[in-house]
């Protein structure tokens, strides 16, 4: 609640968006905990703030723990900062126990995981592992036309650890779901096995501008005709691969946009999800196939423009494994369960075995000032955590 103070807003929730002065003073907040917790505090070239707790083998492989503190502009107290909190938790309650690991533990708060600010999202662990060039990341712009690279300098914090893998055993991010699967279950613990891969589209339908009153309905050459079966399309797509396909129209672009003229063009944005690869592909296949045959039976014409795609990601089998095991050990109730949203861990997966762990948010609700999550459930993830880290520090 501290550091939720830092950025709050009037209805309870957080905005402290990526190298904005609350991002600043949230990350200054952290690296004071940090340190008054025995940590060593670095930054690397794109920002991301590690603190290092020694082990009594230095030079082993250290464990990483973290998630993010930056925000979305209207966002809640937990999403990204209880990972980086859980983990300063676990290293204050490792001091309290007098408790030395043989590897270091490394807490990390990731730079622009929002992506709300600077697009695209998990900018800083992006660049980590090879999926986004450190200059590429220098010259994003927000709204204003501001450059990352120059607000990471403006806040101090644009470090000088290379930017790139280091020798990791392992890696842990705690999160809330930011969905209501855990609460409709009435579990507590989520063991997540990997996080599902994503397409983004606009489908261009292109056809002929005209008055709505001349113009009999068999003669209009109406971008509409293609564009509600194609919508139709999307969630057949999706409901088939039940219960993990997914299928988003999450905006539509009319031109010329008149009440009394047949559209002349219509752009419609399509989101596909599935977590197994070869599923999603067949989803976006099919989707393919049958927009071209629909638009060719409206006498329209139709391209499909990919705006992004994240590729399923699965997480190491035996730190998941090892997540569960330290839920029924506990006592926790629990289940195995795939993300539905982009985590840090996505990229963290490609160098070093990661494992994520969930729990639950009131009402699934995310990316809101009314998310919330209890004592309970946050503690409960924090000794999920503690359990799993302890296992992998002394290994």
């Amino acid at each position: 609640m501290s550091m939720a103070a830092i950025g709050g807003t009037a209805r309870g929730g957080c905005n402290r968006q990526a190298l904005t002065d609350e991002d600043k003073a949230g990350r200054d907040q952290f690296s004071a905990w940090a340190k008054s917790s025995g940590c060593t505090v670095s930054a690397d070239e794109i920002g991301n703030l590690f603190a290092r707790r020694a082990g009594s083998e230095p030079q082993a492989p250290a464990v990483l723990v973290g998630s993010h503190l930056d925000t979305q502009q209207t966002g809640g107290r937990f999403d990204g900062v209880y990972g980086v909190m859980a983990g300063l938790e676990l290293v204050r309650t490792l001091n309290d126990h007098r408790i030395s690991t043989r590897r270091p533990i490394e807490l990390v708060s990731w730079t622009n995981e929002e992506g709300c600010r600077f697009a695209p999202a998990m900018l800083g662990s992006g660049v980590v592992s090879g999926a986004y060039d450190l200059n590429y990341a220098y010259e994003r712009q927000d709204r204003q036309g501001r450059r990352l690279g120059d607000e990471l300098r403006r806040i101090g914090y644009r470090g000088e650890l290379p930017a790139r893998p280091r020798p990791l055993r392992a890696a842990f991010e705690v999160h809330i779901e930011q969905g209501p699967i855990l609460e409709a279950e009435h579990k507590t613990i989520g063991a997540v096995t990997g996080i599902q891969g994503a397409y983004w589209f606009d489908v261009i339908l292109e056809g002929v501008a005209a008055h709505a009153g001349p113009t009999p309905m068999g003669m209009r050459r109406d971008p509409w005709r293609a564009a509600t079966p194609i919508i139709d399309l999307a969630f057949e797509l999706a409901e088939a691969q039940a219960p993990w396909g997914r299928a988003t129209i999450g905006d539509l672009k009319v031109s010329p946009g008149s009440r009394n003229t047949v559209p002349e063009r219509l752009a419609v944005s399509v989101d596909l999800r599935h977590p197994q690869r070869e599923v999603l592909e067949a989803m976006v296949s099919a989707f393919k196939e049958r927009v071209a045959a629909l638009a060719a039976n409206a006498r329209i014409g139709a391209r499909i423009e990919q705006v992004w795609h994240m590729p399923p990601t699965e997480f190491d089998p035996q730190l998941v494994e090892l997540v569960a095991r330290s839920a029924r050990a506990l006592g926790f109730s629990w289940q195995r369960m795939v993300s539905g949203a982009g985590h840090d861990s996505l990229h963290t997966a490609q160098f070093v075995p990661t494992a994520m762990i969930f729990v639950p948010c009131g009402a699934g609700l995310s990316h809101n000032e009314e998310e919330t999550a209890t004592p309970e459930d946050l503690a409960a993830g924090a000794d999920v955590l503690l359990q799993a880290v302890l296992a992998v520090a002394d290994d």
